[in-house]
């Protein structure tokens, strides 16, 4: 049985600035301070965090909605990407960033929503932060 999880966390950014953010290069290694290589159109391939995450963008909808075929290094042989949806939703403060990850080969799951919480939200929330003070 594959794992899943929903998770989310509000950012002080605008939508499109936290989409265009995750979609882009340059921003993605900043927040995350690993490598980021990203085409940033539907079916582009992307690979993060020092080639340990690659996959394609599925579906795109600027602002709104992101959705990616994603990896790791550590899936096993022959097995399938999981389905990663970000959808940003404005709300009092910024945004709200809702990430729901699935299809998850059995027992990563739980390794992965903490590795979100640590290595995505908290950097990002600290990013778009500094970013709204300059």
């Amino acid at each position: 049985m594959m794992d899943s999880f929903k998770i989310s966390t509000t950012l002080p950014a605008k939508p499109k600035e936290v989409y265009d953010a995750w979609l882009n290069s340059k921003e993605h290694a900043e927040f995350t301070g690993e490598k980021a290589m990203i085409d940033p159109k539907i079916g582009g391939h992307f690979r993060v965090s020092g080639d340990y995450i690659a996959g394609k963008n599925l579906e795109l909808k600027p602002g709104k909605l992101i959705i990616q075929a994603w990896r790791t290094t550590e899936f096993p042989d022959g097995s399938e990407d999981s389905k990663l949806e970000l959808t940003m939703e404005e709300v009092a403060g910024g945004t709200k960033l809702t990430l729901a990850h699935s299809n998850i080969p059995a027992g990563q799951g739980a390794r992965y929503k903490d590795g979100w919480k640590e290595f995505y939200f908290l950097p990002m929330k600290k990013y778009f932060a500094q970013k709204k003070k300059k």
